[in-house]
């Protein structure tokens, strides 16, 4: 199969140009990513860098899936596309907090082995938050992949969040940690109107339903739960 580099040449542009836009992808993704903490890059994005200059309508694909090769042949990152997952509602008295279109958007994870990741690369300074992530999409993993707001924050308060706390000494404002989560498309959230007023959930979004980290939700739920049961025997 034709590589992305080989596609260029049913395009009026020169290799210096097509470098160019390549780069140009290149460097927007690693800078909004680092910028935005993780959070989604949207395609449309990506696409106006291209098109803002040029016209032909199948170069942004083109350029974007160059950029996906050096990304993981020089930087050791894999940029994953993500598909905006609907609410499981079909409710008709649904309201969405979010766009219902499936607008497609990118993140970057790293290929490196998960020991050399955190030896050279983890930031000993954001474990807190990949805590309170695991945390969270353990709680809601266990309510079937989708719990109301409510019962979400009954369970922080037993684990000592407040939704009022906005000086928490790890997380700060723990309803914007928490907010974080939907940016970074680990959760949604859904408003379901109902005979007694609406009501709000949460509920895993495309990221927590990949793979990868939905395995190690898993992990996380069987290492508490091992944990717990060691204590309590003891």
């Amino acid at each position: 199969m034709a590589s992305a580099r080989e596609d260029f040449s049913q395009f009026d542009i020169s290799k210096e140009e097509k470098d160019k836009l390549v780069a140009e992808v290149i460097r927007y993704v690693l800078f909004k990513t680092h910028q935005n903490s993780g959070c989604p890059i949207k395609r449309d994005e990506l696409t106006q860098l291209v098109t803002k200059n040029y016209r032909q309508r199948a170069l942004p694909a083109v350029v974007i899936n160059e950029a996906k090769e050096r990304l993981s042949s020089i930087f050791g990152y894999e940029m994953r596309e993500l598909q905006r997952s609907r609410p499981s509602s079909t409710n008709q008295g649904r309201s969405s907090q979010q766009s219902v279109a499936d607008a497609k958007s990118y993140i970057l994870i790293s290929q490196l082995p998960a020991d050399v990741y955190r030896k050279y690369v983890e930031d000993v300074n954001t474990t807190h938050l990949t805590g309170f992530t695991f945390v969270i999409l353990g709680v809601v993993h266990l309510a079937g992949g989708k719990i109301p707001e409510e019962n979400l924050w009954h369970h922080l308060r037993r684990m000592g969040f407040s939704d009022s706390d906005e000086i928490h000494p790890v997380l700060g404002n723990v309803k914007q940690a928490l907010e974080a989560l939907v940016q970074q498309r680990y959760l949604q959230k859904d408003k379901v109107n109902g005979p007694e007023g609406s009501t709000l959930f949460y509920e895993l979004a495309e990221r927590a339903l990949d793979a990868p980290v939905n395995d190690r939700i898993k992990e996380y739920i069987s290492q508490s739960t091992r944990t717990w049961i060691t204590y309590v025997c003891w």
